[in-house]
C-alpha cells in the first residue's frame, strides 16, 4: 500500500509558509502568567521556584481571561507552577474548561541544584550575582548560571512539550499559560535564535504561533492590549 500524498494548500507560497488564509491551521496562544509575589533579594532558593500571583498579577490574570471570553478556545494547558496554573484557570473558566497541567512547561530551573534553604546571596555573594546578571544581559543564555538547568535541557523539554500539544490539537485553538523563559525558548527555536532570552514578555502578554503539518509561523508577540485598556496601571514585567 502506498502512503497517501500530503494534502496540498492552494494559493501562493507565502500563504503556506506563514499560514495566512489557511483555515485548518492550529492556533497556539502562549500566555505568560500574571505578576508573581516574590522578593528576589531575600527569598530562599526554594521560594523562588513557585511563588503565587501578586494582587496585580490576579488583576492581570482576570483581564486576560476576559480578553478571551467571547473567543473560541478549544483547550487550555498550563505549567504546574501556581502562577501559570492560576492564570490559565482564569481563561479556561469562561469556556467551561479545566486547564490540562503539563509540568514540562515549568520555567527554567535557575539554581536548581543549590541548597534550597539558603538565599542566592548567601550561596554566591553579591559580586558573583552581579557577574551572573551582567553576563546574562550580554550573552542572553541561561548557561551563565551555575547549579542550574542547562539551556539544552530546558529547550528540549519545552519544545517537546509544546510540539506534543500541537500534535494533540490539530486545527484547534489552544491556550498555553506558561512562563517568559518558555515563550522565549519556543519562539526563539522557530526563528533560529541561539539566545535563550531575546525579548521580555510582559505579564499576561499574548503571543501567537500558527501550526500546520511541519510549518510553524509566528503571528504576533507581546500583545497586552487587554492591560492597556484597563483603568489603572497594571502593566509589569
Amino acid at each position: 500500500m502506498t502512503a497517501a500524498a500530503p494534502r496540498a494548500v492552494g494559493g501562493p507560497a507565502p500563504d503556506y509558509a506563514f499560514l495566512t488564509n489557511v483555515d485548518d491551521a492550529t492556533e497556539l496562544i502562549l500566555v505568560r502568567h500574571g505578576q508573581q509575589e516574590i522578593d528576589h533579594a531575600t527569598a530562599m532558593v526554594r521560594e523562588l521556584v513557585d511563588p503565587p500571583l501578586s494582587e496585580r498579577g490576579r488583576i492581570q490574570a482576570r483581564l486576560v481571561g476576559e480578553r478571551f471570553r467571547s473567543q473560541r478556545i478549544d483547550a487550555v494547558y498550563a505549567s504546574g507552577l501556581q502562577r501559570a496554573r492560576d492564570t490559565g484557570a482564569q481563561i479556561a473558566e469562561h469556556h467551561g474548561l479545566t486547564p490540562i497541567i503539563d509540568d514540562e512547561l515549568r520555567e527554567i530551573e535557575i539554581f536548581r541544584d543549590a541548597p534550597p534553604e539558603r538565599t542566592p546571596l548567601d550561596i554566591f555573594g553579591r559580586d558573583r550575582l552581579i557577574g551572573f546578571r551582567n553576563r546574562m544581559a550580554r550573552e542572553q543564555t541561561w548557561d551563565v548560571y551555575p547549579l542550574s538547568e542547562s539551556s539544552f535541557e530546558f529547550r528540549k523539554r519545552v519544545c517537546n512539550s509544546i510540539e506534543s500539544i500541537l500534535a494533540a490539537n490539530r486545527g484547534k485553538r489552544v491556550v498555553v499559560a506558561c512562563h517568559g523563559g518558555v515563550i522565549n525558548t519556543y519562539i526563539g527555536s522557530l526563528i533560529g535564535l541561539d539566545r535563550d532570552m531575546w525579548f521580555r514578555p510582559a505579564h499576561t502578554a499574548v503571543n501567537v504561533v500558527k501550526a500546520r503539518d511541519h510549518v510553524r509561523a509566528v503571528d504576533f508577540i507581546n500583545d497586552i492590549h487587554h492591560l492597556r485598556a484597563y483603568e489603572g496601571d497594571v502593566i509589569s514585567w
